[in-house]
């Protein structure tokens, strides 16, 4: 479709473009060391232990994004039930992510190293689900009906800000219980019933009604710093639940990695997925002028270049950007990530970018549109994803920021770029 493309555009693509120079980006390193003993240990503590009954089936939620050592975590907390005499199983608890089929979900885990053989508990996956709780207003809040069935729940998530709305509680432990443990079924009508502005508010009111009639043991709030390690471990009971996650939000929101620069002309990403970001890319680290507190980084234009591997297809989030290639383009699977994007009922998340013919052609037209600025002065970034921050590359008009900010060293003279191959 896209290899004989030809856009009128005046003058070309044929001009100078700015030399980049690799630059380092020092943040707080908190890397537990041993993760499988810290979850043992929050397991261990007096309040916990007490939820547990031996014997009793319990039902463990995990999600499909990439968190951090995931596998070792869930090993680890499944070994730890099983001293305590209970009887655990996996269940997918996602939402409509991979495409909301058994199947895709299960294999979702699988990549993610969580299957039977690996931590030592049976998966179960359904998309079936039974409804505990009518909201005030009719909406209906779903569970997976394994997990309804069990004698009791637990779920263990990484704990992060959201990429589309803002609250004390974001993404973490109460949106797995009243998204991801919904199903397709679920996700669609939370999403379906309340603007995305509104879950700061709208996903604890459902967690609390759903806590009075589901027997909830607890959560493992996982908190990771810019490194993509694991910082922080913490097993939370559900009496405890809301004012303990708003804690682990804002630690999170504190390690986390970000771009240090306010002002990008042309934001390059060499791939996007939904195991990096349930938006494919973390408009916390790129911004997003068109919500409100994503105003930093103010980005002109972005260029998307792949899709990981592990994602299998889901280009959720590539609509945030202005330019794709061609090779990004030829591997979504539309069905997978239109199902991802209608369940949040945000359509203008599944509308495509101009795709170019490679990176290089992309990230040209995004210098070529920029209003009033020489592409050879441009300020451009090129980052890996928006998981992996602690190298990226800079243009030459952003070497005296460098120069000027301490958490910033250039490890490389500038040189010339292709996009069409990896720099990291």
């Amino acid at each position: 479709m896209f290899d004989n493309l030809q856009i009128n555009i005046p003058g070309g693509l044929d001009f100078d473009i700015p030399k980049m120079i690799k630059v380092k980006q020092n943040f707080e390193d908190h890397k537990i060391e041993d993760v499988a003993l810290a979850v043992k240990n929050e397991i261990l503590k007096p309040e916990i232990t007490q939820t547990i009954k031996s014997g009793a089936s319990i039902a463990i939620g995990v999600g499909s994004r990439g968190v951090a050592n995931i596998d070792i975590a869930v090993k680890s907390l499944v070994s730890s039930l099983k001293e305590l005499g209970a009887v655990p199983f996996i269940f997918p608890a996602m939402g409509s992510h991979g495409g909301g089929t058994v199947e895709n979900q299960t294999a979702l885990l699988a990549g993610y190293g969580v299957t039977e053989d690996k931590v030592g508990a049976e998966v179960r996956a359904t998309m079936e689900t039974v409804v505990p709780v009518v909201l005030e207003d009719g909406t209906k809040v779903h569970m997976d009906k394994f997990a309804y069935e069990a004698d009791g729940v637990i779920l263990i998530n990484r704990v992060k800000p959201h990429t589309n709305f803002r609250g004390a509680i974001e993404s973490g432990i109460v949106k797995m219980m009243t998204i991801g443990m919904g199903k397709i079924n679920g996700a669609s009508e939370l999403h379906g019933s309340y603007p995305m502005s509104n879950f700061g508010t709208a996903l604890p009111n459902a967690a609390k009604h759903l806590l009075e009639k589901i027997n909830f043991l607890f959560g493992v709030g996982l908190v990771e710093d810019a490194y993509d390690h694991t910082a922080i471990v913490e097993a939370i009971p559900a009496n405890q639940l809301f004012d303990k996650e708003a804690n682990l939000q804002a630690m999170a929101k504190k390690l986390m990695g970000k771009i240090c620069f306010d002002q990008i002309d042309v934001l390059v990403i060499d791939e996007i997925g939904k195991e990096i970001s349930g938006g494919g890319c973390d408009p916390n680290i790129t911004g997003n002028k068109n919500e409100p507190g994503f105003e930093k980084p103010n980005v002109s234009k972005i260029v998307l270049l792949d899709l990981t591997d592990k994602t299998k297809g889901n280009a959720t989030g590539f609509a945030a950007a202005d330019v794709i290639t061609k090779k990004l383009f030829d591997k979504i699977d539309f069905p997978t990530t239109y199902a991802n994007v209608v369940a949040s009922s945000k359509l203008e998340g599944g509308k495509i970018p101009i795709p170019m013919k490679d990176g290089d052609q992309a990230v040209r037209l995004a210098l070529k549109t920029l209003n009033g600025i020489d592409p050879i002065k441009a300020r451009v970034v090129r980052i890996k994803n928006t998981l992996k921050l602690a190298e990226i590359y800079v243009s030459e008009a952003m070497l005296k920021d460098v120069d000027e900010n301490s958490m910033l060293e250039a490890i490389t003279a500038p040189s010339e770029m292709s996009f069409n191959s990896s720099q990291f």
